[in-house]
């Protein structure tokens, strides 16, 4: 068997100089969430791991998971895919096509068993046999079987592989499901979203390059290190919330402030996402800094869950309160009770000083 070359070999080719390697492992440290500490250890699996083989399958789905995969700015998708993964088969990104793509899948997946990572992007369809996804003339279900059966490790991206998306929403004629209710003997790591962020797609890509191992995995099977807090918690307009702040309706007075977006359906305070930290578009700007209240699409069943525009009016998560409507009203009295405190002290302190000077 060829040996597939490093990472840094790669680069060398390329190339990159050590000094320019050595910034790209810090900057993936960063990226990351590890100290500074952490360099040399990345340094050093880039210089001794071979690259991953990697197959990406496509099923019911829309390709925004590539769309946005594409567009990753750290590190750039290039250098995931041309140097730190070896993407041996893939679609929609592949210049193959026909019988010579499918030829491809077989040669990796004997050449490499047991080593490659299989990333799903879109889910299965079980009725009618799986008739309404055929991929390589045969229905999606089975090439999943297939291709899952060897792989070291799976990656769902996106909420249509992790939890099914709209394509299972009721009635759902196609009983589209998510890939873990038809692979249930592997490791399956779920990055949900509609679409994942870009960066959260190729961190999780290059911790396991880095580490050779699954990032840890809350209890729903999403890695810790991006779906640990909930936007609400690092969103900026939470200050807003804390002081009973609200848009109550769209381009009022509260929307032109930049006040919560509660009010009007965000979904923030319920969904887990790096969202409000690592945002979009290279860290330009996110749909709340937008205007627009979070979907909540990186949340199992976000779409049949009514209006996206529907306030959520029961939260058990903020602490001893019970709603956030008692918070932001609780919250607002209180600084309401405050400054009229403040101010009768303040006009009873400048009567007595008044007094002492007459």
């Amino acid at each position: 068997m060829s040996q597939i070359e490093t990472f840094y070999e790669v680069m060398r080719r390329q190339g990159i100089t050590r000094r320019s390697f050595l910034k790209y492992c810090s900057l993936t440290a960063a990226a990351l969430g590890l100290g500074p500490t952490f360099a040399p250890r990345i340094a050093h699996a880039m210089e001794t791991k071979e690259r991953t083989p990697v197959i990406w399958l496509h099923g019911l789905e829309c390709t925004c998971c590539s769309e946005s995969f594409i567009r990753s700015a750290h590190p750039l998708v290039k250098d995931v895919v041309l140097s730190m993964i070896s993407l041996d088969y893939d679609d929609t990104l592949m210049a193959s096509a026909g019988h010579q793509a499918q030829d491809i899948l077989y040669k990796t997946m004997e050449k490499y068993k047991g080593k490659y990572i299989l990333a799903v992007e879109g889910n299965p369809p079980l009725n009618e046999d799986g008739m309404f996804c055929i991929s390589g003339g045969k229905p999606f279900v089975e090439k999943l079987k297939y291709a899952a059966k060897d792989a070291a490790a799976i990656i769902a991206w996106g909420s249509c592989a992790s939890w099914g998306c709209v394509q299972a929403a009721r009635p759902n004629p196609t009983q589209a499901v998510p890939i873990h209710k038809v692979i249930t003997d592997k490791p399956i790591i779920k990055v949900p979203g509609c679409p994942p962020i870009a960066e959260v797609m190729t961190g999780v890509i290059t911790y396991m390059l880095t580490f050779g191992k699954m990032p840890e995995l809350d209890r729903q099977g999403r890695p810790k290190m991006f779906y640990s807090q909930r936007i609400h918690d690092k969103c900026y307009r939470r200050p807003h919330f804390d002081a009973g702040q609200f848009v109550e309706e769209w381009d009022d007075e509260g929307a032109r402030k930049g006040y919560c977006l509660y009010k009007v359906g965000c979904k923030g305070p319920t969904t887990y996402n790096a969202c409000s930290t690592v945002r979009w578009n290279e860290g330009v700007s996110f749909p709340i800094q937008a205007g627009h209240g979070c979907i909540g699409c990186s949340e199992d069943g976000f779409w049949d869950k009514g209006s996206f525009y529907d306030r959520l009016t029961d939260i058990h998560q903020f602490g001893i309160e019970s709603n956030a409507d008692e918070i932001g009203t609780a919250v607002a009295g209180g600084v309401g009770a405050a400054i009229a405190g403040h101010a009768a002290i303040s006009a009873i302190k400048r009567a007595q000083h008044k007094g002492d000077q007459e």
